[in-house]
């Protein structure tokens, strides 16, 4: 491997999403739900389990909240209240500790806590999750 191929291999590895779990392995976001539909063997294995998730705050779908998305990509408007908007589809919920600041959309973040899965309706916005990082703490990447 020459020094241009590991620039760009390391560049587009720092874009993509993605889980750490404790003992270091990486995964990406994706990797939580099965092709076709419904959630992974790997998420099924880390239900319960601490993780690290990388990505983008989605703008809140209400303010002071202690719950927002982690979307892969950044999204400058909320996907789930603009018609027009593309919904993603690869997110996750993340539920706080405490409320918190909202960090610019295009500044990537890390979310840390605990995974858990199965439907779950917030009850304040009405937002059904299957997959979420619970008693979440995050910061700028």
């Amino acid at each position: 491997m020459n020094r241009r191929s590991f620039l760009l291999t390391s560049a587009a590895a720092l874009a993509l999403p993605r889980v750490v779990l404790a003992n270091g392995e990486t995964h990406r976001l994706r990797d939580f739900y099965a092709p076709g539909g419904g959630l992974s063997d790997l998420a099924r294995a880390l239900e319960g389990k601490p993780v690290t998730v990388a990505g983008f705050m989605a703008p809140p779908l209400k303010a002071d909240s202690q719950f927002f998305v982690l979307t892969k990509q950044p999204m400058a408007v909320c996907p789930f209240c603009e018609t027009e908007a593309d919904w993603p589809d690869n997110i996750m919920a993340v539920y706080t500790q405490r409320k918190f600041r909202v960090i610019a959309f295009n500044r990537k973040i890390e979310t840390s806590g605990t995974l858990s899965l199965g439907a779950y309706r917030d009850p304040d916005t009405g937002f059904l999750s299957m997959v979420r990082i619970e008693d979440a703490r995050f910061r700028r990447a």
